[in-house]
């Protein structure tokens, strides 16, 4: 018994009720679609056991929570999962619930297609004593579409508030690379990455190689250990006609858009939203060419409509330029352009880091710029959702206690930043910034596209402020953002957008 004290044991059995708790939370909410039962006995001891289930068509993602009487004296069932060509993978007793994907799975499972068919729950019995009696249990969900895309994750959720991000990561499953340990470039591992963001204070990632899904399956490894920091899958779309990312969604998609091909930016566009998930048109006042090719965004029969975001500052492009947030190669004017013809695309700011080991305080690094998404938790739906409408604001300072807020008020109501106040023409408008920004910093009102603010006022201190601007009505939709600038004139902050929406007044 050398090595296997009473504190020892105790600490192995504490172990196994955390892993055990860990995977119960991985199961989906709802009632499995299956549930197989069984029951073992002496005379199985060293034997292998097939259970054959129906796996049915449109399946793309398989869940298993298998669980059996560990109170029948030393016990123990192994499991395995095979599919019409054999293993999918064994994980022996260490894991109580298991998922096979498309382009992921769980670690000892083989991620690819979920083809309909029988399909075996592939039991080992490593022991059991004679005259012992022993049932097992397996609940089985069959995941299609939007359903198969999300998946549980170990990450600790504080709740509603705000929620610091990268949305724009690449690592050694594409273009990403840094210095090896004998200081040779090499392509970057993927948890070097994650280390990097988990330092920087970042809450959430986006990692998003260019038109790959490989890099799912180490985002699945990786997650239980990040358990502060939530990683949600992505992709770089690259094509002829621009890049653009796509978040949140893990099902293998066809980039090849072509003159005359079935496969559209609308087409992927649609099929994202299908699952989920959110499209972002990455880098537009990229050039596009020999020197990076692809970069611009001159994607033919574009449905704005289709288009969740924008990425307004992508930190690597602007630090391989001009280094200026707003310059020659910024996406801000195609961003405020878009607002100028009523587009609800929202603005979003990302590194595009391919290289974790980049200096953390130049654009480019990992967070620099960052977006900070007002979220009613640290999930996966509820990032997104706060993408979506707009409740997001982008940070180029690399400092969590800048922030900034933006309301309309005007006829009794009010709206917060990302949405869009109903009223009256004629009804007095308020805008109202709740900020905290370095010392000496200037707030400035904009609005659609013009290049020069409406309104400017310097902040007065330091910590939380508020202020409020008058806001002159005129007909038509309007759109208002805010940028806070440093001293230098340096941008800091940039905001979503609020809207105004102007409704006549029927003559009486």
């Amino acid at each position: 018994m050398l090595g296997w004290s009473f504190p020892r044991l105790l600490a192995l059995w504490a172990a196994a009720v955390l892993l055990h708790a860990a995977a119960a939370a991985q199961v989906p909410a709802r009632e499995p679609d299956r549930t197989l039962t069984g029951a073992i006995t002496g005379k199985d001891h060293q034997r292998y056991l097939r259970v054959p289930f129906a796996v049915p068509p449109g399946v793309s993602r398989l869940v298993v929570a298998f669980d059996h009487d560990h109170r029948a004296e030393r016990t123990v069932i192994d499991l395995a999962v095979e599919d019409q060509d054999g293993l999918r993978g064994a994980s022996g007793g260490n894991k109580s619930v298991v998922t096979i994907g498309r382009s992921d799975a769980t670690p000892s499972y083989q991620a690819g297609p979920i083809r309909p068919g029988i399909w075996h729950l592939a039991l080992a019995i490593p022991n059991i004593r004679q005259g012992v009696t022993a049932r097992w249990t397996a609940r089985l969900w069959f995941l299609k579409d939007r359903e198969g895309e999300g998946s549980p994750s170990a990450v600790v959720d504080r709740g509603p508030g705000w929620y610091r991000g990268d949305l724009h990561l690449h690592t050694g499953h594409s273009d990403g690379s840094c210095a090896s340990q004998a200081n040779t470039r090499v392509p970057c591992p993927l948890f070097r990455t994650l280390e990097a963001a988990s330092a920087r204070g970042l809450d959430f990632v986006m990692l998003t190689e260019h038109n790959s899904i490989s890099h799912h399956q180490p985002i699945r490894e990786a997650q239980p250990w990040f358990d502060k920091l939530l990683l949600i899958p992505g992709r770089e779309i690259t094509t002829f006609y621009g890049h653009f990312n796509i978040f949140g969604v893990v099902e293998p998609i066809d980039f090849r858009i072509a003159p005359g091909s079935r496969i559209t930016f609308n087409t992927i566009a649609d099929r994202v939203h299908e699952l989920g998930g959110l499209v972002a048109i990455n880098h537009p006042g990229m050039p596009s060419g020999e020197m990076c090719m692809g970069c611009g965004w001159t994607m033919p029969g574009v449905n704005p409509a289709k288009v969740d975001l924008v990425e307004a500052i992508n930190g690597s492009s602007i630090s391989g330029s001009d280094g200026q947030a707003e310059g020659a190669l910024s996406g801000l004017r195609f961003w405020t352009e878009w607002l100028a013809k009523g587009q609800a695309a929202a603005a979003i700011g990302a590194s595009d880091n391919h290289d974790p080991d980049r200096a953390p305080d130049a654009l480019g690094a990992i967070g620099r710029p960052a977006t900070v998404v007002h979220a009613s938790g640290l999930t996966t739906a509820a990032i997104l959702d706060g993408l979506k409408r707009g409740r997001a604001f982008i940070d180029l300072t690399g400092d969590p206690s800048n922030r900034i807020d933006v309301t309309l008020h005007g006829g009794g109501r009010s709206a917060a930043m990302g949405g869009t106040l109903p009223l009256e023409t004629g009804q007095p408008v308020e805008l109202e910034v709740a900020y905290t920004a370095p010392p000496g910093a200037t707030i400035e009102v904009y609005e659609g596209e013009l290049a020069a603010p409406i309104a400017v006022r310097a902040s007065p201190g330091t910590g939380a402020q508020s202020l409020r601007f008058p806001i002159g009505f005129a007909p038509g939709k309007r759109a208002f953002h805010i940028r806070i600038r440093s001293s230098a004139g340096a941008l800091l902050l940039l905001s979503n957008a609020v809207r105004v929406e102007p409704r006549m007044v029927p003559p009486r």
